[in-house]
């Protein structure tokens, strides 16, 4: 009656810091607004995480079981919401006009990121399946994921909004800008092929 705390806190940090949807958004946000500006979006999706843990802990993963139909149409409808999104940021210049542009996405935002994250879906179910006891309490359970999970977010996050503030310092207004907007826009898609595929 337990989870696997240790081993699951290595996945969890393996999974949140690696490339992905998520930090590919939250790379392009940093390089786009700077990193103070892009701290609620950083914030959205970190709590964002959370409105997948706690259905799946309590019960989704007993209907993806009834209607299997219904997961993959989610997968794929998530799958191409990321890539519009990945479309976009090849499209992004960091040297654009700043009065052009409103302001950066907030937390609202944020909080969609992971709900429309295949990669997220995958991790977490994978997080129950294989690091949970069977006999262990969905409480319990769920819990221990989403503290961990929260807490790997909590280094991560901050640090790819980071990485893209001091990239954009670097490339802004130089020929490599398009080149790096196109390199996370494939990267993206690519994070995305690689789990639905």
């Amino acid at each position: 009656m337990s989870v696997a705390v240790i081993s699951f806190g290595v996945f969890a940090a393996s999974q949140v810091g690696t490339p992905g949807p998520a930090n590919m958004a939250l790379l392009a946000t940093g390089a786009r607004f700077g990193f103070r500006a892009a701290l609620p979006f950083v914030a959205g999706v970190a709590l964002g995480k959370q409105l997948i843990i706690w259905p799946i802990g309590f019960g989704l993963m007993e209907l993806a079981e009834t209607v299997p139909g219904l997961f993959a149409g989610l997968k794929w409808a998530s799958a191409a919401y990321i890539c519009w999104l990945a479309w976009k940021v090849a499209h992004l210049r960091l040297s654009a006009d700043k009065d052009a542009v409103t302001k950066a996405p907030g937390f609202a935002a944020g909080l969609l990121v992971h709900p429309l994250n295949p990669k997220a879906w995958a991790m977490i179910v994978a997080g129950f399946t294989n690091f949970v006891t069977p006999s262990t309490p969905a409480l319990q359970a769920t819990a221990t994921i989403a503290i961990c999970l929260l807490a790997a977010q909590a280094v991560f996050h901050p640090i790819w909004t980071y990485a893209g503030d001091r990239i954009a310092q670097t490339v802004a207004g130089k020929p490599a800008e398009r080149y790096l907007m196109r390199t996370l826009a494939a990267l993206t898609v690519a994070s995305v092929l690689y789990v639905v595929l």
